[in-house]
């Protein structure tokens, strides 16, 4: 049986994490850097389907966006390059598979641009290409990364009035971002859901701190 494109960057991703000496002894990142990835891929294919994309190239393109993190990221001009250098890693496995030689440009250019919107090499912002990165902003503000923004903000370690501010701060923050335009009509859609879901959520919470305070009675 031969195996999909897919199913062939699946384990080609599994296998350079899998052999990462600096993920070793990461076990919680590791975890959490495949299941961010699954998750971009799951969100990408949607996008894909729904706008009639290759679902093929931008599946992948999502899979492959963060493989660089299999490397130590020491410094913010490693964080804001981690898309180009995911794009060199995985360039190699892109040409190798069975896809439309513009398509594997498309998603290697789309993983490039995915963090600051810059290449290293030429290529054009397409839907496809800019899809990649829409897949991953969308998920970092769904459900769990809010989860998880509570929980590396120690909000339970603040005093009631830094409790207040910093919830004030992810309202106002959130709603600037709801004018955020994506490419296609799919990624905005699913951006506005997530961007009302974490201001109803940080709303709701605002109210309930302002309770505990015994000067609002």
């Amino acid at each position: 049986m031969t195996l999909s494109n897919i199913h062939k960057t699946i384990n080609y991703l599994l296998e350079l994490f899998d052999k990462s000496k600096y993920l070793l002894d990461k076990p919680q990142s590791k975890q959490y850097r495949l299941e961010h990835t699954f998750r971009v891929a799951s969100i990408g294919k949607e996008i894909a389907l729904k706008e009639n994309l290759d679902v093929d190239a931008t599946t992948i393109g999502c899979l492959l966006h963060d493989i660089s993190y299999i490397y130590e990221m020491k410094s913010k001009e490693d964080h804001l390059g981690h898309g180009r250098k995911s794009a060199q890693i995985c360039k190699e496995f892109v040409m190798s598979l069975d896809l439309d030689d513009k398509l594997k440009h498309e998603l290697l250019f789309g993983i490039a641009i995915h963090v600051d919107d810059s290449a290293d090499f030429e290529g054009e912002k397409t839907l496809l290409a800019e899809t990649i990165g829409e897949a991953d902003n969308i998920d970092r503000f769904d459900r769990y990364r809010l989860y998880e923004n509570l929980v590396q903000s120690n909000l339970d370690s603040m005093s009631l009035e830094e409790q207040l501010e910093f919830v004030f701060k992810k309202i106002t923050r959130l709603k600037t971002l709801k004018d955020y335009v994506f490419k296609s009509n799919t990624s905005n859609q699913m951006w506005n859901e997530k961007i009302e879901i974490q201001i109803i959520y940080y709303t709701g919470l605002l109210s309930q701190l302002q309770r505990g305070d015994y000067k609002n009675l």
